[in-house]
C-alpha cells in the first residue's frame, strides 16, 4: 500500500530527484517546485515566473543543498534552504527542456529538448560549450556516463539511442530501437541487448558506465519501470548482462533512413525485461498495480529502507516501501 505525500502541489507532478542527505525535490505543471523531508513533510515551495512546467530536477551530489531545475527553455540553480529566488538562470535551449544531467566532475550540465538538441553547459564559465544535434524528433532524455565525464547517452522519440563523446561533434554510434541494429560511427562498442519498445522516453546508465537502459531507472542491473498502463515493475537483467559479456557481439553495418516523426504523447514506456520463463523471456521480480499513468519513478532510501517514489497524473507523490514486497 502506498503512502501519499500531499499538501504540496496543486497540479500533476512531473519529475522527482533525491539528495544524498535524504531530501526529495519534485517539479509539477505550472512552474511548481517543492522540496520535501524524507518523512514527506513539505519544506519549501517556489513557482517559477512564466508558469512553464518543471520537467526535470537534479541535486548536485557534492553540494546537497544545490538544485538544478528545468522549466520551459530555462535551467535554474537554486539553494533548497531558500527557494525565494534562483542563484542563477541559464537560457541555453530554444525549445522546452525534457531532461538535465550532470557529469561526475560537476562542471558540465547536459539538457535535452523538444527540438532534438542537447546543449552542454559549462558551469564554470557559465556558457554553452557544445550543441549536439542529431535526433530528428524530441530528445526525451540524456545521461552522462559514470567514470566518463566527457561521455553521455541520449534517446528520443525518433527511436534512436546515441552514444556521444564531447570531443566529437557527432555520435560515436547510433542504435535504432525499431530495427534493433547499430550504425557504428567511430566506436566499435555495441549497445548490446535492447529491452524496450521503440519510443524511448528515458535513459539511465549503470554505475559501471558500460550498461544502460532505455525507459528505465537504474539500480545496478535492476531496472525500475513504469508506464501509461499504471503498472510499476522491477526487473533483474543481470543474467542478460552476463550472457552478453560472455558471447561475442556481431556488428551490423547498415545505413539508416529517417522515420516519420512521433508525437510527444507516443506509446507506453515499459520494458520487456527479469527471472526467465521456459521460453527464455525475462519476467519481472515485482509488479505493482499503481493505477495511474506514471510520469516519473525514483528509487531512494528513506530512514534506511529502500522506497519507490512515484509521480503520476495526480498532485500527490506515492511512496512504496520495498520491504513490504
Amino acid at each position: 500500500m502506498a503512502v501519499k505525500w500531499t499538501g504540496g502541489h496543486f497540479s500533476p507532478v512531473l519529475c522527482l530527484n533525491a539528495s544524498q542527505e535524504g531530501l526529495v525535490a519534485s517539479g509539477a505543471e505550472g512552474g511548481d517546485l517543492m522540496v520535501w523531508g524524507e518523512d514527506g513533510t513539505p519544506l519549501g515551495h517556489t513557482r517559477f515566473q512564466g508558469a512553464d512546467d518543471v520537467t526535470s530536477v537534479l541535486f548536485a551530489p557534492s553540494c546537497p543543498t544545490k538544485l538544478y531545475a528545468s522549466h520551459g527553455e530555462t535551467i535554474s540553480i537554486l539553494d533548497v534552504r531558500s527557494l525565494k529566488g534562483s542563484l542563477d538562470d541559464f537560457h541555453a535551449n530554444e525549445e522546452e527542456i525534457n531532461c538535465v544531467s550532470l557529469n561526475e566532475t560537476e562542471n558540465l550540465l547536459a539538457s535535452a529538448d523538444d527540438s532534438g538538441t542537447i546543449k552542454i553547459l559549462d558551469l564554470e564559465n557559465k556558457k554553452v560549450s557544445r550543441s549536439l544535434k542529431r535526433h530528428s524528433n524530441i530528445c526525451s532524455s540524456v545521461a552522462f556516463r559514470p567514470q566518463r565525464p566527457q561521455s553521455l547517452v541520449s534517446c528520443g522519440l525518433d527511436m534512436q539511442v546515441m552514444l556521444w563523446n564531447l570531443q566529437k561533434a557527432r555520435p560515436l554510434w547510433i542504435t535504432n530501437l525499431q530495427e534493433d541494429d547499430t550504425e557504428e560511427m567511430e566506436d566499435p562498442q555495441s549497445p548490446g541487448q535492447l529491452l524496450n519498445p521503440a519510443l524511448a522516453h528515458s535513459v539511465s546508465v549503470a554505475s559501471c558506465g558500460n550498461i544502460f537502459s532505455c525507459g528505465a531507472e537504474d539500480e545496478s542491473y535492476l531496472l525500475l519501470t513504469g508506464g501509461n498502463d499504471g503498472k510499476i515493475m522491477l526487473w533483474d537483467v543481470s543474467s542478460e548482462v552476463e550472457k552478453k559479456q560472455k558471447s561475442p557481439i556481431k556488428h551490423t553495418h547498415k545505413k539508416k533512413t529517417k522515420r516519420a516523426a512521433y508525437t510527444k504523447q507516443g506509446g507506453n514506456t515499459h520494458a520487456s525485461a527479469a527471472g526467465e520463463d521456459e521460453h527464455g523471456k525475462i519476467l519481472p521480480k515485482l509488479s505493482i498495480e499503481h493505477g495511474e499513468k506514471v510520469n516519473w519513478l525514483l528509487s531512494t532510501k528513506i530512514k534506511g529502507y529502500q522506497n519507490i517514489l512515484v509521480a503520476d497524473q495526480t498532485n500527490c507523490i506515492s511512496v512504496y516501501p520495498l520491504k513490504e514486497f
